[in-house]
């Protein structure tokens, strides 16, 4: 559905493109979502496991940038993880206020038992799109989530 706002050429292309991209989105997160790849937990939760999993131990705040969430966000996502046991927190040695959160061996086992129907059910739904269109569109998702930002801003 277009915008029915009237407005310049600009902003009708913008608001137009915007609501595709967001409608798009929405679909592809509800039709993953139907597919459960990740049971019983949230979409946060599987994030974070997922983070930990690929890049290793991170601290809260570097977990809430890789997932851009709050840290309010964030202290409950890993709470609940922890009360699972599926994660644990420990201080850094280097610099005791900094939390490091890593993986516990129940965490490790559960997020590596469904990762791989995940990465599945992700490279079925994006199948519609040739390789080179995937290509494409992540370096224009690039583009969108570094905005105007200055060159070493990395939001994206």
């Amino acid at each position: 559905m277009p915008t029915h706002f009237v407005g310049t050429p600009e902003e009708v292309l913008a608001l137009d493109t915007f609501i595709k991209l967001t409608r798009a989105n929405n679909s592809l997160l509800a039709r993953i979502a139907h597919r459960s790849t990740h049971p019983d937990l949230s979409v946060s939760q599987f994030g974070t496991l997922e983070a930990l999993y690929h890049l290793g131990s991170m601290s809260q705040t570097e977990i809430c940038g890789k997932l851009l969430k709050s840290g309010g966000n964030t202290t409950l996502v890993i709470d609940n993880l922890e009360k699972r046991g599926l994660v644990q927190r420990r201080r850094d040695p280097e610099d005791r206020r900094v939390v490091m959160v890593e993986l516990t061996e129940a965490g490790l086992e559960l997020i590596r038992s469904i990762f791989p129907r995940h990465a599945q059910v992700v490279a079925e739904e994006m199948s519609v799109l040739t390789a080179e269109e995937q290509r494409q569109l992540g370096e224009l998702c690039k583009k969108l989530g570094k905005g105007n930002a200055p060159p070493d801003a990395t939001t994206a």
